[in-house]
């Protein structure tokens, strides 16, 4: 029987130093290391050889810009796309290492590093790493995974979805990056859904939703008298997520204060309801997601290294819809379909210069964007067929709206409700707060028809 291949990993870094001590620590790990000095050497290796990985430093001469660094990666990408890359930086560049990840590097670690911490990035990168060749078609990842909430079919969504049928069967922790409205959420569920822990719950918070007082006995529950009112035992969201998946949604915007609280448990696999004597098994599987860059917030010092390390080990990188636009036809469609499905109205077809509109504009709010104007235009129009010219009125009639122009004839009482809800939403930009004082609603009550009527938030990606 023929032993398996040991990984090769090949370090590219000017200090001596370093690369001694890289190599003898990944030897020690059971990986074949190889070390350069600079930028042609690594090329000329890659040409070579077979390798598995690069560790790959940003700075190669007495200049600090990391513009050197950035350009070999940018040169290791084009040579062997599927190789991956993780950059060595140290805190003070972490915006560099930022403009690598954004340029495809796997991820980064810093000067001077955790051994342990290291080589657990090392095989997690390994073991996800984008395999030799052309990467699955969508059918392909869809005969291996369920993907059926997640539309389209553009390279950079493949690349996403080949990434989380890796990563789905692990226990990793596994960190989503990107703008507001790019399906953040439906990556959670995919991880989720396809994992193990199928069988059992995803517990969804919103992080920045939960206040400071409140994040013990809302995360951890508490036991009757704890406090005041305190009248029953009472579980906390790890406590619903138990064997399945915790989705911690926009954990940038999470309190230092509380950072320590998590931290504490993902260390520990353990947490004491409020009021408890005896700590609880924490067995959930975490899922983090932000639209901010958490490792400029570690540069900042508004968000812990070590926590960031804890959620970090997977990063998956969602594209922004103008970065995918050949799925803008797609998902245009699908909504479509969903939309006369939710309001209980015939079904439109968009025609040809409809698709052309849609296809030609930014989105800047991404898929949730898109989705809202889908929704707009199909009730206001109350047309079979949708053109160019039935969108742009449509954008111009929100843009200049007053409560008394709702156009709601034929509306159930349902359906005028989740448009006014829609349309505060987006004449706030998504800010849960300042909408529910447009309706003349508590957050919570927002809260409740958001969630009843599907429609997103800018605190919920």
């Amino acid at each position: 029987m023929e032993s398996p291949r040991i990984p090769r990993i090949l370090i590219v870094d000017d200090d001596r130093a370093v690369q001694v001590s890289l190599a003898l620590l990944l030897k020690q790990s059971g990986f074949e290391a190889r070390a350069c000095g600079g930028p042609q050497e690594a090329l000329d290796a890659i040409a070579a050889e077979r390798f598995d990985l690069v560790l790959q430093d940003m700075n190669f001469s007495l200049g600090t810009s990391g513009e050197e660094g950035l350009d070999l990666l940018a040169r290791i990408k084009t040579a062997q796309p599927s190789l991956p890359v993780l950059l060595m930086t140290a805190w003070g560049s972490i915006a560099l290492a930022v403009r690598g990840m954004q340029a495809q590097a796997a991820n980064f670690f810093t000067k001077p590093w955790d051994n342990a911490r290291l080589i657990e990035l090392v095989r997690a990168t390994l073991e996800t790493g984008i395999p030799a060749g052309a990467g699955p078609t969508r059918r392909e990842l869809d005969a291996r995974c369920d993907f059926s909430s997640i539309v389209g079919e553009h390279p950079l969504l493949l690349k996403v979805l080949s990434m989380v049928v890796r990563v789905a069967a692990t226990r990793a922790p596994v960190l989503i990056l990107g703008e507001s409205g790019t399906g953040k959420e439906l990556i959670a569920d995919a991880i989720h859904r396809n994992s193990p822990r199928a069988a059992s719950p995803i517990v969804k918070i919103n992080m920045g939703a939960i206040p400071a007082t409140l994040f013990e006995s809302e995360m951890f529950g508490h036991v009757r008298g704890a406090f005041t009112d305190a009248r029953a035992d009472r579980t906390g969201h790890i406590g619903h997520a138990q064997g399945g998946t915790l989705f911690l949604d926009e954990i940038g915007e999470l309190h230092r204060s509380e950072q320590v609280k998590l931290l504490r448990v993902l260390q520990d696999q353990r947490y004491l309801p409020v009021g408890a004597s005896q700590p609880q098994q924490a067995d959930v599987r975490i899922v983090a997601a932000t639209n901010r860059e958490l490792a400029e917030l570690v540069a900042a010092g508004e968000f812990r290294e070590d926590l960031f390390y804890r959620i970090n080990l997977i990063t998956i990188r969602m594209p922004s819809l103008r970065d995918r636009r050949s799925d803008i036809p797609l998902l245009a469609r699908h909504f479509a379909t969903r939309v006369a499905h939710d309001y209980h109205v015939d079904e439109v077809t968009l025609l040809p210069s409809a698709l052309d509109w849609l296809t030609a504009q930014l989105w800047p709010g991404n898929i949730r964007q898109l989705r809202q104007s889908l929704e707009r235009t199909i009730l206001l129009s109350g047309k079979a067929e949708l053109g160019k010219s039935d969108f742009v009125a449509a954008a111009a009639h929100a843009e200049g709206e007053t409560p008394g122009s709702l156009g709601v004839d034929g509306m159930t009482l349902d359906q005028v409700e989740r448009l006014m809800v829609t349309r505060a939403m987006e004449q706030h930009g998504g800010n849960v707060a300042r909408a529910a004082k447009a309706l003349g609603l508590s957050r919570t009550a927002l809260y409740r028809r958001l969630e009843r009527f599907c429609i997103g938030s800018r605190e919920s990606a």
